[in-house]
């Protein structure tokens, strides 16, 4: 088995203007599919973890010295979320990324883990 990153991307701002949902019901309709999606993830033994993350605005840039500054106001998108999963091959990673995107609302990207 091989594990791979599906990743969830936001555009910057979506959380703090309320825009990643159209409404708090389709909001709510999207927790529910991702929340059975990871159940059925748990149940085939595919599922090694998941977590969604807060904002990309609440993150700390770091450089080697240590010095820290808020991520730039200019980024794209943003990693907002992810599953570790583990699966025969990628074309089994980009099905299930295909339903974590149709779940969540969002792009997903599938991305083998190295080792």
């Amino acid at each position: 088995m091989t594990q791979f990153m599906l990743s969830v991307f936001h555009d910057p701002g979506v959380h703090d203007a309320g825009a990643a949902y159209q409404s708090d019901e389709e909001m709510q309709a999207a927790f529910a599919a991702v929340d059975a999606f990871n159940q059925e993830l748990q149940s085939n033994d595919q599922l090694v973890f998941a977590c969604g993350l807060l904002p990309p605005e609440s993150a700390t840039v770091v450089d080697a010295e240590g010095g820290q500054t808020p991520p730039p106001a200019d980024r794209g998108r943003q990693l907002g979320g992810f599953w570790i999963v583990e699966v025969a091959d990628h074309e089994s990673a980009v099905t299930l990324a295909a339903r974590a995107a149709a779940a969540c609302g969002q792009l997903v990207e599938a991305r083998q883990l190295q080792g």
